[in-house]
């Protein structure tokens, strides 16, 4: 770990760069920020933790913790709301057999996100699985979705 964020640090020198882009370098290499690194550049630039922990939990694009490989993000807007999105969470953690308030498989394969608004009310209830738009979503066709992901890519 030491030798990539020496790696990030003198990018960041070379570049004059801010907490900002530093942190989305760290979430680049390692998929996530993890709590080592802060520490590391906390004392390395004399910028207090706090600092970077407030702005990782402030944007929502910083995550703290593993993601899985594929994202499985939730619309929980009015729209979506009214049209189930809860209940495809639901079934959805079930599916994956995550305990309530885990977000992630431990095989780090899915990760579920909820988001307040995807902008796409008239398709609800609109899933976001690795940054493809799938309006009008049913149990049934997330289950299907999940079981193609889990497969990997059939060969022609």
């Amino acid at each position: 770990m030491e030798k990539i964020l020496e790696k990030i640090y003198q990018a960041f020198i070379d570049n004059e760069g801010n907490i900002i882009s530093l942190l989305q370098d760290i979430q680049d290499e390692f998929g996530y920020i993890p709590e080592p690194s802060v520490y590391w550049f906390s004392k390395r630039l004399d910028v207090p933790a706090s600092r970077f922990f407030g702005i990782t939990t402030f944007y929502a694009q910083f995550h703290l913790a593993p993601r899985g490989k594929n994202i499985i993000t939730t619309c929980c807007g009015t729209a979506c709301h009214v049209k189930g999105s809860e209940r495809l969470i639901t079934g959805l953690a079930r599916e994956l057999d995550l305990a309530e308030g885990e977000h992630t498989t431990d095989d780090r394969e899915f990760t579920i996100e909820k988001v307040n608004c995807v902008g796409a009310c008239s398709i609800a209830p609109v899933v976001i699985i690795n940054n493809k738009i799938f309006g009008k979503m049913s149990s049934d066709s997330l289950t299907k979705e999940v079981k193609n992901l889990r497969e990997g890519p059939r060969e022609k």
